[in-house]
């Protein structure tokens, strides 16, 4: 695809579908154009909003391609998604061509696939990033043929080729790990309370949650505030719900300036995604963890032992956690400052603040040791 530049790489970034894929992928790209200005980045997703919206607001070009998923699939939706792969591929064909990528990098989710393999036949350099600590299928069955593998968490090197294997720990975003560099502001007196559903499965813990705060004393209410996403489906019930409780709250169905409200943040209640995690082990945020409990081959609950087994999270399974016991342990954690420093200092432990510079590290030594290959064989 043409020789590498040392100065201008392009690189087409590919995965989605998810917050807890696409921003670790905005975080490399961020650290190569940090690094080396020049550098051409292309994203390619799917045209869900939460891929389109989100680059926009970081500034990446982006396109789509036609793609479905497919794992967990009733049959006539399989035969679709196996159908429409051959344009999956031809579409992948045609933006590579054009954009002439030195590297492909590839962050999970079903869009990897097809455009992985594709850059794979062409005979591009690829390289794909695992967050989770059980691999997803497209990057399960992509790290067969890809260059090099990274990872974010230990359990999940055993299926890959070890030969492949780079453990990075998982990127966040710059705006984030700015944050671990800037001076402390003033606090608020309040105590407050981050309440992070997800993408998936955010009700559940909306009314975890709400059902823990109507357990509390208005005194207790008045010493805190709580910062609630919810979700957009669960926007409106959520926001219903807070009229009846006397507590200082700002609810919001996606929070995009997260940088903003981890400032002020005292205690986390989250779903387990590996990105989320990541964000709060780089800033050193003590978290109840509740794991999605239908997340794929239940990758959430291993996401947040590996956090809860060093100290840094409280890990309750959903169906055993009723609104009191979450209100107890709220309450016991924002009364006791000494615990909640002993989890965010053994959260830091388990964070990666390098992971983004260490995976720019990775792709490179990837197009170099390629463009080493393809030169011996020329000769």
């Amino acid at each position: 695809m043409g020789k590498t530049d040392t100065n201008i790489i392009r690189i087409l970034v590919t995965g989605g579908g998810t917050g807890g894929h696409l921003f670790p992928a905005v975080a490399t790209a961020q650290e190569f154009k940090r690094r080396m200005p020049e550098t051409e980045v292309l994203f390619v997703g799917t045209r869900r909003k939460v891929d389109t919206s989100s680059l926009a607001v970081y500034g990446f070009a982006s396109k789509s391609i036609s793609c479905y998923g497919l794992k967990g699939k009733k049959l006539l939706e399989l035969m679709k998604a196996l159908a429409v792969l051959p344009w999956s591929c031809f579409q992948a064909l045609v933006i590579m061509r054009s954009f002439r990528p030195h590297i492909v990098f590839g962050v999970g989710g079903y869009v990897t696939g097809p455009v992985v393999a594709t850059a794979k036949l062409l005979g591009i350099t690829t390289v794909i990033h695992e967050q989770n600590s059980v691999p997803g299928l497209a990057n399960r069955k992509l790290g067969r043929i890809v260059d090099r593998v990274c990872l974010s968490l230990p359990e999940s090197g055993e299926l890959f080729p070890i030969s492949k294997i780079v453990y990075t720990g998982n990127p966040v975003r710059s705006t984030i790990l700015e944050l671990t560099r800037s001076s402390k502001k003033e606090r608020n007196l309040k105590k407050t309370v981050l309440v992070l559903g997800g993408s998936q499965g955010a009700q559940a813990v909306n009314r975890l949650v709400v059902r823990a705060l109507e357990t509390f004393s208005e005194q207790q209410l008045s010493l805190m505030r709580v910062v609630h996403q919810t979700g957009a489906k669960d926007l409106e019930a959520v926001q219903d719900l807070y009229q009846n409780i006397g507590v200082e709250v700002d609810v919001r169905s996606f929070i995009t300036e997260m940088h903003k409200v981890y400032e002020d943040t005292d205690l986390v209640v989250s779903r387990a995604g590996a990105t989320t995690l990541s964000e709060l082990a780089v800033l050193g945020k003590p978290v109840v963890l509740i794991p999605f409990p239908f997340a794929a081959d239940n990758h959430q609950e291993k996401n947040a032992n590996y956090y809860a087994a060093a100290g840094g999270a409280i890990l309750f399974k959903e169906n055993e956690l009723t609104g009191e016991k979450l209100a107890e342990t709220i309450w016991s954690l924002l009364e006791d400052n000494k615990r909640r420093q002993e989890m965010a200092d053994s959260m830091k432990e388990r964070s990666f603040p390098d992971a983004a510079g260490k995976i720019v590290e990775c792709c490179l030594d990837a197009i170099k040791r390629s463009s080493s290959m393809k030169s011996l064989n020329k000769k």
